[in-house]
């Protein structure tokens, strides 16, 4: 906001609290921030008078308030930041960052007030980024809208995700709310917003809310971004207790007979951070505990991720973090995605381990502490991964894509009495019940040093991938696109419009041999993905997995369609457990659905095409 700007009587109001109340929260901050700080916030609060910088009675354009909609990612904003994507525009822009955050800051307050039953005062928000080389830049935009929406900011700097949730809880930070920016593994010329309060991440409807009050701000203010700042962001250094916390939960379980502060002397562990913000983990955790971290790659974070992605999916990060576990014999290889939030490892003997695979080690972990436990993962993994978890008196439950989908089911399934202590989604996203329902890459991997040097402690030398030995592995996997062909305000609907008539033509049996797949449990039905009791989750985006069977196999593969909620197109996943089974598959979803029901003609199916002709992908 312009220096000459002061704020709106509605944003005062969210401020200028009873100045006569004292409560906890008032002191609280008072500790927080020092005494000169602290009365420099409520100087600047009592000096507001009026905001002529925006106007919220003017008509505002629909392809204004779309511009923010589309920011929104499911649970998350994220959006263009850099020029530099062929055919795609900037349009995570810093007014829009700021008006976002703005609304995310009105909302937290909001919440607070209808909690509490009386006004808030202080209201305080943490922000941490990844090493993006708009962070900077759109940190600003952040604390601007922030400190519109009536809270005080803290500045972690690089920071991870699972750190931006924790300085909630953790004190003596315990802020109200958190904000992580950042993109995940999506190229540097991307950046987004990850929403917490102390109840965890929010979700799809609650940024929906906020991103459409947003757009309403964006769409009618006047005024550009704020650049220069009336009160600055208080400067914090979270990832230290972070990282002690980390250290302590180590020391605490492994509770080593010999070297108790040092219970990794004598393992060698690689981790590569792939330039994101996950270093820490290796100078802050591992090495003050003992191990051997000589050899890991790219921990110096570079917002143009110079090496590869930072993604524990990908080929080359995980190529080259084997070859550097073969090539210095160490005991495990620790690959992070650039927000820390997921992770994936490689054992002693090179083999990686991401995927329905690293589901399978966390289940047998978590299922020797909680024998019984239900297992929700994304309705992705395989037909060998429910025969593994079942085979160790283990429940697994197959629920939607998109790892909020698959946390939020552990928590319902939990508050109904169903024990269920881990959620993985196939792409690495996994979360505990003992860890608050997070989903964090580093403290999945603190589970799997425990057991490691446990298992060393009681004599075996095997390794951590001895524990996934037995987990058959599919004989086919794919995963194909399909792209919608619309404008991008009608993607959605067209893509709704496809999976839905899928989902006909399995039930009325035109394709014949496939059938919509179930568990049978968790309230749950219509190809596991839908929930059909008392408070069904709301659906983001529409899925179907059928089974597919013939006479001669039976049951020998699955077919899974689901709309993008992250681009205009459907993604089929597909597996067999039969030589030539997916592309049998993919024959018949071209030739007897896509062709048959004629979606083709807003669907571009070429890839569809490309594999049935070809066997492969080029």
């Amino acid at each position: 906001m312009a220096a000459s700007t002061s704020p709106s009587p509605n944003l005062l109001i969210s401020l200028h609290r009873n100045a006569k109340k004292t409560n906890y929260h008032s002191l609280s901050l008072h500790n927080k921030l020092g005494f000169s700080s602290f009365m420099q916030f409520n100087k600047f609060v009592k000096s507001l008078k009026s905001y002529g910088a925006a106007k919220y009675d003017g008509v505002v354009e629909d392809e204004e308030l779309d511009k923010i909609r589309r920011l929104q990612n499911g649970s998350d904003v994220r959006g263009v930041a850099l020029e530099g994507e062929k055919g795609r525009t900037v349009d995570l822009t810093p007014p829009a960052v700021e008006a976002i955050s703005e609304s995310f800051g009105e909302w937290v307050i909001k919440g607070l007030e209808k909690e509490k039953g009386y006004l808030v005062e202080n209201v305080s928000v943490s922000l941490g980024r990844d090493p993006r080389i708009t962070g900077s830049k759109l940190s600003v935009a952040v604390f601007a809208g922030l400190t519109r929406g009536g809270c005080m900011v803290f500045d972690m700097g690089l920071a991870t995700t699972p750190a931006c949730f924790m300085s909630t809880l953790l004190p003596p930070f315990e802020y109200d709310a958190s904000i992580m920016m950042t993109a995940s593994h999506l190229p540097y010329t991307r950046n987004g917003l990850k929403f917490f309060t102390k109840g965890g991440g929010l979700t799809s409807l609650e940024v929906e809310e906020i991103c459409d009050n947003a757009a309403r701000k964006y769409a009618n203010r006047m005024a550009k971004v704020s650049s220069l700042l009336k009160v600055l962001p208080i400067k914090v250094d979270f990832m230290s207790a972070y990282s002690k916390h980390l250290r302590e939960i180590i020391k605490e379980r492994i509770s080593h007979p010999l070297h108790y502060e040092t219970p990794l002397e004598g393992f060698q562990i690689i981790v590569n951070a792939g330039n994101g913000s996950g270093g820490f983990f290796t100078w802050d955790v591992l090495d003050k505990l003992g191990a051997d971290t000589f050899g890991s790659l790219h921990l110096k974070p570079d917002g143009m991720f110079p090496n590869h992605i930072p993604n524990p999916e990908d080929k080359i990060a995980m190529a080259m973090t084997r070859a550097a576990v073969l090539e210095n014999s160490a005991d495990l290889g620790i690959v992070f995605d650039t927000d820390v939030d997921r992770s994936g490892v490689v054992d002693n003997q090179g083999n990686a381990i991401n995927g329905d695979r690293l589901i399978a080690l966390m289940s047998s972990i978590v299922l020797k502490e909680n024998p019984g436990s239900t297992i929700v993962t994304d309705a992705r993994t395989s037909m060998s991964l429910t025969k593994f978890i079942t085979d160790r008196g283990g429940h697994h439950c197959l629920y939607r894509v998109g790892y909020r989908n698959v946390i939020d089911k552990g928590v319902h399934l939990n508050k109904d009495g169903i024990e269920t202590h881990l959620m993985m989604e196939t792409s690495g996203h996994g979360a505990l019940k003992e860890n608050h329902f997070l989903d964090d890459g580093a403290y999945m991997v603190v589970k799997i040093i425990i057991e490691m040097v446990r298992m060393k402690l009681g004599g075996s030398d095997e390794g951590i991938g001895s524990l996934i030995k037995d987990l058959e592995e599919p004989c086919e996997s794919i995963e194909l696109r399909i792209n919608i062909i619309s404008e991008p305000r009608d993607a959605k609907a067209k893509g709704l419009e496809a999976i839905e008539t899928f989902r006909n033509y399995i039930e009325e049996g035109m394709l014949k041999g496939w059938e919509l797949d179930s568990c049978g449990d968790c309230w749950v039905s219509e190809g596991c993905l839908v929930d059909t009791n008392d408070t069904p989750a709301h659906i983001d985006a529409q899925m179907y997995r059928a089974r597919v069977l013939n006479d001669e196999h039976g049951q020998h593969g699955w077919i899974h369609m689901r709309q993008s909620i992250h681009n205009p197109n459907i993604a089929v996943n597909m597996q067999s457990s039969v030589q030539g089974g997916c592309l049998s598959m993919a024959r018949a979803l071209r030739d007897d659905f896509l062709k048959a029901s004629g979606v083709d003609t807003f669907l571009d199916i070429a890839q569809i095409d490309e594999f049935v002709e070809n066997g492969s992908l080029a």
